[in-house]
């Protein structure tokens, strides 16, 4: 009995010194997240970015720590199965009240799994579904902000209510023209609405916390009247003499979804309820996964575990089998997907042809910085998973050979000893979206032919597109190495994306040079390079050969982004980047900007 009282105290100490290491976790990546706002308003824009990279890492550090703690001070990983048990329950107790439940819960499943031997990681031990709800949740507490204030304008007064929203921000530096501003939000509002009466539910709904991100913050919000809700995000920026601007309105889940892509870098938000902001946007975007959400939010741990469940629980539902990715194969990555899933899995190879004089740790390492980066809707975000497991009956044969061909390293095919069931066990991979290959997406307009108006469209839309993705690398700081079409995907909503990173280089570390004109008649007719390239050397203007082959597809490329084979713009974009210039990359289209708005209708007036 006394063994049994010594083991349930050991266990309690061990349950509430893993609950302090995530409250020392959460509390540091609120505050990192609260000071977005400072960053902001003195334009910091340097120290944003560098904030965004240093809170990725702030989890896998503080694991590292509770980690630490737990096997020196209680002997963690040599406690009997007994004593794990009761620690988990001892846990469930302590989130009862917590306002990050789910969060902890997955930061007792990392510290765990760390510190346990793998076979324990299918039992009872950690938390496989959650054992807490995250509804309802709410901080009642005096000095607490609430998730989301609601306002109720009646017609008359809904130009002053939208000032008073926006200066309830407190954001420091003065408005440019606050009123002026109100009065673009309002006529797009009411654009928004149509003829609708306003009804007497009519009301504003905005999160209490800004969204921050590179050079902008966003209020994020909804419009409810009658049974009809719409969401919106208001981009608030600096003008060119520090003052602030909102700089347009995005309406409608489809703006949203674009905001929150995965392919854009995460946002800072002072949170004191994540599940609270998470369950708000999911009801403007009910088509995006909450996995996704919290990824958006910055908490990717969360996103992980939250895809991972909502991976195993598609597997139940489901028959058809992973199979080899359709396209293009590549020469470092072995791609798989299942046609049901909206993810492909890559696996690094365990040999690459002499071309690609690389390494897995440069390749992990080209992926992290992905990770890190500031992606500008323009590279897919990933989702890195280590031992894997899914049963044998779910891979087709062609795949499994593949993989033992290319990456034997990276599989494991056995027997489970309590059921017999042949298991495979896929050592490291990489997950991402699923987007539509650029080169089979031209393909099929160029299958359907160019004199179809559609399929000529659907050309046109993709080479601009193309273009436009590089030129946003580009002002982020990022070659994309390999250019090729196949490395580029088409999204739900018609977006280029880059998906390739293991030739991905910083701008500012490349050497951007005009092909040297010819010495003499022998130069010219050689088919060998008959000048010195170093290992950072590009030469733009030889990309045309190898993109622009089909002369419709060079038609349009030239009219739009003949700068892209010239030297000089790649060259000009590094001094600036250089010299410490952040561009400007908006996550909506210009003609949704108030002052694209307001000189149109100048020049109709």
């Amino acid at each position: 009995m006394n063994a049994q009282r010594l083991d349930s105290a050991l266990a309690y100490e061990i349950a509430q010194a893993m609950m302090d290491g995530f409250n020392r976790h959460y509390d540091l990546f609120r505050t990192e997240s609260a000071q977005a706002k400072r960053r902001f308003e003195t334009q910091d824009w340097h120290g944003q970015q560098r904030a965004q990279r240093e809170r990725i890492e702030f989890y896998d550090l503080r694991v590292k720590e509770c980690t630490s703690r737990l096997e020196t001070e209680f002997k963690a990983d040599e406690q009997a199965s007994e004593v794990w048990q009761q620690v988990k329950l001892h846990y469930i107790g302590l989130l009862v009240d917590h306002f990050q439940p789910e969060l902890a819960e997955t930061f007792f499943n990392s510290v765990t799994t760390k510190i346990l031997d793998r076979s324990y990681f299918q039992n009872d031990f950690i938390f496989v579904r959650p054992a807490v709800s995250t509804e309802y949740i709410e901080n009642t507490e005096p000095d607490a902000k609430p998730t989301y204030k609601a306002w109720y304008p009646s017609e008359d007064n809904l130009h002053q209510i939208i000032v008073r929203m926006i200066g309830d921000f407190d954001l420091q530096p003065p408005f440019e023209n606050l009123e002026r501003d109100a009065t673009d939000i309002l006529r797009n509002v009411k654009q928004r609405l149509g003829q609708a009466k306003l009804r007497a539910n009519f009301q504003v709904q905005v999160l209490s916390s800004l969204f921050y991100r590179n050079k902008g913050a966003y209020v994020v919000g909804k419009v409810i009247n009658g049974f009809q809700e719409i969401p919106f995000a208001l981009p608030i920026l600096h003008n060119d003499n520090g003052q602030l601007l909102i700089d347009a309105a995005l309406f409608g889940e489809d703006d949203l979804l674009i905001l929150f892509s995965f392919a854009r870098a995460y946002f800072m938000v002072d949170m004191d309820v994540p599940s609270a902001y998470v369950q708000f946007l999911r009801s403007m975007m009910p088509r995006k996964p909450r996995a996704e959400i919290y990824n958006a939010l910055g908490l990717a741990k969360q996103g992980k575990t939250l895809f991972y469940r909502d991976l195993l629980y598609h597997q139940r539902h489901s028959t058809d089998k992973f199979r080899i990715a359709p396209g293009i194969k590549g020469m470092v990555m072995l791609v798989f997907d299942q046609p049901s899933f909206p993810f492909v899995f890559k696996v690094i190879k365990d040999f690459y042809p002499p071309q690609k004089d690389t390494t897995r740790e440069q390749i992990q390492g080209k992926y992290l910085l992905v990770k890190q980066h500031d992606r500008v809707g323009r590279m897919a975000d990933t989702l890195e998973y280590s031992n894997v497991v899914f049963p044998r009956e779910r891979f087709e044969d062609e795949l499994i050979a593949e993989i033992q061909k290319f990456a034997p390293s990276q599989i494991e095919i056995y027997q489970r000893a309590d059921n017999g069931h042949s298991e495979v066990l896929i050592k490291h991979a990489y997950i991402e979206r699923r987007m539509i290959p650029l080169n089979i997406y031209l393909q099929e307009a160029f299958d359907t032919g160019l004199d179809d108006v559609r399929a000529k469209s659907q050309m046109e839309r993709a080479v601009v597109e193309y273009g436009n993705a590089i030129k946003d690398l580009v002002a982020a700081n990022i070659f994309p190495g390999d250019m090729l079409w196949k490395n580029f995907g088409i999204t739900r909503h018609g977006k280029v994306v880059f998906y390739d990173y293991d030739e991905i280089e910083y701008i500012t570390d490349c050497n951007f040079r005009t092909v040297p004109a010819p010495r003499n008649e022998e130069d010219e007719m050689s088919g060998e390079i008959w000048y010195h390239v170093g290992p950072h050397d590009v030469f733009p203007e030889t990309f045309g050969p190898f993109l622009l082959g089909n002369p419709s597809v060079r038609d349009v490329f030239m009219k739009h982004h003949a700068e892209l084979l010239d030297a000089s713009f790649w060259q000009g974009h590094k001094v600036k980047i250089a010299q410490g210039h952040v561009h400007d990359v908006f996550p909506y289209e210009a003609d949704k900007r108030f002052e694209v708005q307001r000189a149109a209708l100048r020049s109709v007036s």
